[in-house]
């Protein structure tokens, strides 16, 4: 035999289904010696990324999938062989994300039909095969003509010889091809009593009652090729098969082009070009009485930046919500870095000027670092949601959505649920949570256990404790990132799946911040600061009562009645510098000045 692939991997983004990292999946699969191997999780392509950067640094091919539940109860594990098949496989599970409610998926057979051009499949067959089993796989041999293949594995229940010649006259029946997988949930066997504990999690059960729900052995993890042989040493053409596979699947997730929208520019005007006319004439506005020759050298050193690192999409993306924004009334101010360019500052993006400071805007932008922008703009809390149901009504739902955030286990989460599964008492699970500090902490020690009154040499209660450093780190599910918007000028659902939220009215793709880094997509943060609502009110005041009419940039700057406050450590409820901590050090260093106080806050939060 040539060798084989494994194309049948659940990885634990199948959240609660599988006990392995994408990471740990493909670095075994490549100690092993696979030929390459496919994560195809549950209605979902959230691990994909992970598992690409780990099969570039180990050297192994990755195959894209995943497994489709359907509502009839039929599987199937789909892999796109190119790129537009790629683009079908996130079409399809965006269709069924969207029908559903957060973190479910409805599919139908009809739906895989429609999406099927590319795809290659493979049917999954129940442990039982019921009599009209042989009637199904013939409605799939001709539903998915040259594209379909039924999975067999070793079940270990006593029958496989039997079970496999079944299903292998059923599959001849509908000229389908057998293909060897071993339905992999784990990549070391040692990973089977933290399957059993997420098998109990998921089912809302403790592990003394889960008797048939969980397996019924330690089988379902990584094996080598030659264990696949040996296994499958009846059925050759079953192992061969998986290479022939392997070898049509050709996509790589680095074929994934991501463009930012351009439509903003009118008349099919350069995007660049867009960028310099807008920027000089906020300029001419900031700087009413003509733009300082310093000024204008960074304005020109910046433009000429973003021109090389073709950045100006970004640019104009910010900055049309930021004009947005203004038009509707609602305060905005960029955040970070961000405050170090002047371009942003004559976009109306911040309203720092750059000139007062005297920052590098390299640290904004920097072709040494090739790293893409990060504008971060709040918006006031009251009012972002105008903000975010404006950018889903320009682009569409189909062209825009939040970034992800994947919910992790830590030490308390993991602590409780481990704890519920392996039947400890409420009051012990309570009693160990409390010997955890902080929010990342790390588990509990034996010498904490002994403190509480237990007894760490206890063998569930040692079992527990271990399975709960594994689970550390698992992800849970999927929530929405705190703004961070992915913006595309194509369809964003054929480059990553897009799924309801738990708010209304709100879509979220299946990827985090950093899988969206690894790729190189950019995203935008629209983010709500409460402390923008009180300014905003505030100005309204001034105007009412005193006739003056303040925005963020004209509010008089260096005013040193502020910073004989500031001195004095009287700061109760100015934004940043409202702690303890802060008033302690602001009456010690007594800033006289906007740079001072740059450096007070730095003191006390670095960084």
């Amino acid at each position: 035999m040539s060798g084989y692939a494994e194309l049948h991997v659940s990885s634990n983004f199948s959240f609660l289904r599988g006990s392995s990292h994408p990471e740990e999946l493909v670095e075994t699969a490549a100690r092993l010696g696979h030929a390459a191997i496919a994560i195809a999780d549950r209605n979902s392509l959230a691990g994909v990324v992970r598992a690409h950067i780990a099969a570039k640094a180990h050297g192994i091919k990755l195959i894209v999938g995943a497994c489709l539940d359907l509502e009839d109860g039929t599987r199937l594990i789909c892999l796109p062989t190119d790129r537009a098949a790629y683009a079908r496989l996130s079409r399809m599970l965006s269709l069924g994300k969207r029908r559903a409610a957060k973190g479910e998926c409805l599919l139908t057979r009809q739906d895989v039909i429609e999406y099927r051009d590319g795809q290659l499949f493979l049917l999954l067959p129940p442990e039982r095969l019921p009599d009209d089993y042989a009637a199904d796989l013939q409605f799939w041999a001709a539903a998915l003509p040259a594209a379909c293949h039924v999975a067999a594995s070793m079940l270990y229940h006593g029958d496989d010889s039997r079970r496999l010649r079944a299903l292998a006259e059923c599959a001849a029946g509908a000229g389908l091809n057998l293909i060897a997988t071993n339905d992999v949930h784990y990549h070391l066997p040692e990973r089977r009593p933290l399957q059993d504990v997420l098998t109990c999690i998921r089912e809302h059960c403790r592990i003394d009652e889960a008797g048939w729900r969980l397996d019924a052995n330690a089988e379902r993890y990584l094996k080598p090729p030659g264990e696949m042989v040996r296994l499958f040493r009846d059925w050759p053409e079953a192992i061969a098969e998986t290479i022939r596979i392997a070898d049509r699947c050709h996509f790589s997730l680095d074929e994934l082009a991501y463009e930012y929208p351009d439509e903003i520019a009118p008349n099919d005007r350069p995007v660049q070009e867009e960028l310099e006319e807008i920027t000089f004439a906020g300029a001419s506005e900031r700087y009413p009485e003509g733009i300082p020759p310093p000024v204008l050298a960074q304005l020109r050193h910046e433009l000429d930046l973003i021109a090389r690192l073709d950045y100006a999409p970004y640019f104009l993306t910010v900055y049309d919500l930021v004009r947005f924004a203004r038009s509707e009334g609602i305060l905005c101010q960029g955040r970070g870095s961000a405050a170090n360019s002047a371009v942003c500052y004559c976009l109306g993006v911040t309203s720092v000027d750059p000139s007062r400071t005297d920052l590098l805007f390299e640290r904004f932008v920097s072709e040494a670092r090739g790293e893409p922008p990060d504008i971060d703009v709040d918006f006031e809390h009251e009012r972002r949601e105008d903000v975010i149901q404006y950018i889903y009504r320009k682009y569409g739902r189909e062209r825009a959505g939040l970034a992800a955030t994947v919910i992790s286990y830590r030490s308390r989460s993991a602590l409780r649920d481990v704890g519920k599964a392996m039947g400890l008492s409420e009051d012990v699970v309570g009693l160990l949570s409390s010997q955890v500090w902080g929010r990342h902490g790390d588990a509990v020690s034996d010498e904490r256990i002994r403190e509480v009154g237990l007894d760490p040499a206890d063998r569930r209660l040692t079992m527990a404790m271990n399975l709960t450093r594994q689970l550390m780190g698992f992800p849970r599910h999927l929530s929405q990132h705190v703004g961070g918007f992915v913006i595309t000028r194509g369809r964003l659902d054929e480059l990553v799946p897009i799924e309801n939220a738990a708010m209304a009215d709100r879509t979220v793709i299946e990827w985090d911040k950093d899988d969206l880094d690894a790729l190189g997509m950019l995203k935008v943060d629209v983010l709500a600061l409460g402390m923008l609502s009180c300014v905003r009110k505030a100005f309204a005041l001034l105007e009412r009562y005193y006739g003056l009419d303040y925005d963020l940039a004209s509010v008089p700057a260096e005013d040193p009645k502020v910073y004989d406050m500031l001195s004095r450590g009287d700061s109760l409820g100015v934004f940043q510098v409202e702690s303890r901590a802060q008033m302690a050090m602001l009456s010690r260093l007594r800033p006289r000045n906007f740079y001072d106080l740059v450096i007070e806050v730095a003191i006390v939060r670095p960084g």
